[in-house]
């Protein structure tokens, strides 16, 4: 059995990259990993992007961040 590798990802209206980052993760010969992405208030498609890419690979998990999270910081 195979370690479990966690790729904690951090993003902000990063559209235009994270598919491209998740389907570099995905193409990688191990296959034990979990991707955990945070979406850091992203006024763009990021998030959609990202669940839509999740429905397919239980691997990849988002959490979205709250402005009420970031101010308290």
């Amino acid at each position: 059995m195979s370690d479990l590798v966690s790729i904690i990802t951090a993003s902000y209206n990063a559209e235009k990259y994270i598919e491209e980052t998740i389907k570099s993760v995905q193409a990688q010969t191990y296959q034990n990993w979990e991707m955990l992405i945070t979406d850091e208030c992203s006024t763009d498609k990021t998030s959609q992007i990202v669940q839509n890419l999740a429905k397919d690979d239980t691997r990849i998990k988002l959490f979205k961040l709250s402005n009420k999270i970031l101010a308290q910081q």
